[in-house]
């Protein structure tokens, strides 16, 4: 009898899926539940039907080939590979791919991103530039080879040869179809190589058409500041860049209409314009030919030295006037000045300085004798002030022959009773002081209080 491990056990059923041939490539059918996408990218649910599940892993790198996003619910077709994990002991499909049941992996993929756009607001029409009414240089992004292209520069130099047409040739299907126009639009934009960019193709099947319907070029156009117009197909084909577009045209050759104005227009709607000018430039000159006859004809250019003598008189009676107003005004300033002059002479400015001089004298003097007093009664007043504090000054008494006594605390000592026999004192002097021992204290009456 042979024990194996469960690693052993676990290890032989892997052994046995992985060497099926039958197991290593299959289709399964199912209904997708359990769905998770964490931030690795991987995807992770369960295929069921009504009698069984089956998990299955589908990697970031497998996983970022899908055309359409996954959800629970949905039915799919998965090709993988059945292998179990080691550590869980489960088995479990590998995916490789994976497309939607019953309904097209691009159709579902057209209808998820359009949803994802349209939430996002890039339809809105206040999104939307205006196409310039004449550009100078128009931007051809399609094949350089298909029949689009050649009908859009056939349309633009007939009917607006002044315009300068630039062509920027990308594959317009394909899976390098959607990174190809992402990136020319994105570079004539960036170097602002036209004033307006034509983005589109001819007709064709919902696939070949499928790369204007990338996000990867709705978000190039959504960016762009040069205005778009997208052109896919025929009238009744629809794509996300229609959408996201400045403007749809049905037809390239519609889109080059659209963009370019017709120079036949053009031309009759400039020799209009000239016409109307030269209507309008006519009737001003027969109006100012109408009012340059009238003005001949006046008084003034009849006869204009009239008009000069009436001005003549005119200041010849200002002038007396203002001689007049002159004569008056001097006649006022001279009698003012006459009677300022009398003033002036009853008041002689002398005297009165004279005067307030010896004023200022006096004062002066009154002011010195007032100060004098002040500084006497100050000097006497500090003398006394002085003499005060010499008699509470304690060197001054000190100078008498007092001294003062300090016990141990350094305290004045004013009673015997503070002091006892034996106890250290300082006396101090009017020039030093004494370190002295107290050998005995007494009252006043002479007997001795403690021995």
């Amino acid at each position: 009898m042979t024990i194996h491990s469960v690693y052993e056990v676990t290890t032989i059923i892997k052994s046995t899926l992985t060497s099926s041939i039958a197991l290593q490539n299959l289709f399964v059918q199912g209904e997708i539940s359990n769905f998770s996408r964490p931030a690795s990218g991987h995807l992770y649910f369960s295929l069921k039907d009504d009698k069984a599940r089956l998990r299955v892993v589908m990697f970031a790198g497998s996983a970022r080939y899908l055309q359409f996003l996954p959800s629970d619910g949905m039915r799919v077709i998965v090709r993988g590979s059945l292998d179990v994990f080691e550590k869980s002991g489960d088995y479990q499909l590998y995916a490789k791919e994976m497309q939607p049941d019953g309904i097209g992996a691009l159709y579902l993929a057209f209808e998820q991103v359009k949803e994802r756009l349209q939430k996002a607001g890039w339809f809105e029409a206040d999104r939307k530039k205006a196409i310039p009414a004449f550009p100078k240089t128009i931007a051809l992004i399609t094949s350089g080879t298909g029949a689009a292209v050649r009908d859009m520069i056939t349309t633009l130099n007939r009917r607006y040869p002044l315009a300068t047409v630039r062509v920027v040739p990308v594959a317009v299907q394909g899976d390098e179809a959607p990174k190809q126009i992402a990136a020319a639009i994105d570079l004539v934009d960036r170097h602002l190589l036209a004033d307006v960019m034509i983005v589109g193709r001819g007709g064709g099947s919902f696939e070949e058409l499928f790369a204007f319907n990338t996000e990867i070029v709705a978000t190039a156009i959504e960016k762009a500041t040069i205005p778009v117009i997208s052109a896919v197909g025929h009238e009744t084909d629809t794509t996300i860049s229609d959408f996201v577009a400045d403007l749809r045209a049905p037809t390239p050759t519609a889109a080059a209409e659209i963009v370019s104005p017709d120079q036949t227009q053009l031309f009759a709607h400039i020799l209009d314009a000239m016409q109307k000018l030269t209507s309008i430039v006519n009737r001003q000159n027969e109006q100012r030919q109408r009012t340059l006859e009238r003005l001949i004809n006046t008084p003034f250019f009849q006869e204009p030295m009239r008009l000069i003598s009436r001005y003549h008189e005119y200041l010849d009676r200002q002038e007396v006037q203002m001689r007049d107003i002159l004569r008056a005004q001097l006649y006022r300033r001279q009698k003012s000045l006459s009677f300022t002059e009398t003033r002036l002479a009853k008041t002689n400015p002398y005297s009165r300085l004279m005067l307030i001089k010896s004023q200022l004298k006096n004062w002066e003097e009154r002011l010195e004798k007032a100060k004098n007093q002040v500084v006497q009664s100050k000097e006497k007043h500090l003398v006394q002030r002085i003499d005060q504090l010499s008699l509470l000054n304690p060197l001054s008494v000190m100078q008498r022959g007092y001294a003062i006594v300090y016990n141990h605390a350094n305290r004045a000592v004013i009673s015997q009773h503070q002091l006892h026999p034996g106890e250290q004192i300082r006396v101090e002097l009017v020039d030093g002081w004494l370190d002295c021992q107290v050998w005995g204290v007494y009252e006043r009456e002479g007997r001795e209080h403690d021995v």
